[in-house]
């Protein structure tokens, strides 16, 4: 059981393990040029914390928290958001490195992900309704089931979305990254 309890602390630089990192709840906390990779974060609590160039790549998040926490450019390969606890779950990623991440089901309504590289992550069933997704490099993001409806991909690029199996009513696309949404019809356009 998470019983420690950090409050407006800073840790600048710090590279975690299982030995170092205390778990529990991290509330208005900074982390910056922290390395998490590969370390345990289950069940712990973050609230109103910003990570600036952190490594949280292939970390576990089972059953961990996230409220209104902010990465800055973070590098967070694989990581299984699938998994998290999403009571409150409120992220924004700004320039961020998530490939062959997972949000598969998840509800991301008060998310936004900004300059952020999304290489081959999973949004299947995920609920991005209203969800800005700006200039954004999405090569083989997995769509399927998935609500995009009034969502904002304005300068994402590399997508491919089928407009019949996922709902993109009122989302905002670039004119010149729309043929994203034909690809599945193998059509040839010059």
């Amino acid at each position: 059981m998470n019983n420690q309890i950090f409050f407006d602390e800073t840790y600048n630089g710090v590279i975690f393990s299982e030995d170092t990192f205390l778990k529990g709840n991290y509330e208005g906390c900074s982390f910056v040029q922290c390395d998490f990779s590969g370390i345990n974060l289950s069940t712990c609590k973050f609230i109103d914390t910003e990570f600036e160039e952190c490594n949280l790549s292939n970390a576990s998040i089972s059953a961990c928290a996230f409220q209104d926490v902010k990465f800055v450019q973070c590098k967070m390969l694989g990581l299984r958001f699938d998994e998290i606890n999403d009571f409150g779950f409120s992220v924004d990623f700004d320039s961020c490195q998530l490939n062959h991440s997972s949000f598969y089901g998840c509800k991301l309504g008060k998310s936004s992900f900004n300059n952020c590289s999304l290489i081959e992550v999973d949004f299947e069933r995920s609920e991005l309704k209203g969800v800005s997704l700006i200039d954004c490099d999405m090569l083989n993001v997995i769509f399927g089931s998935t609500n995009l409806e009034k969502a904002s991909l304005i300068g994402s690029f590399n997508y491919s979305i089928d407009p019949e199996a996922n709902n993109i009513k009122g989302a905002r696309f670039s004119r010149d990254a729309v043929f994203g949404l034909l690809d599945k019809y193998k059509i040839v356009i010059e």
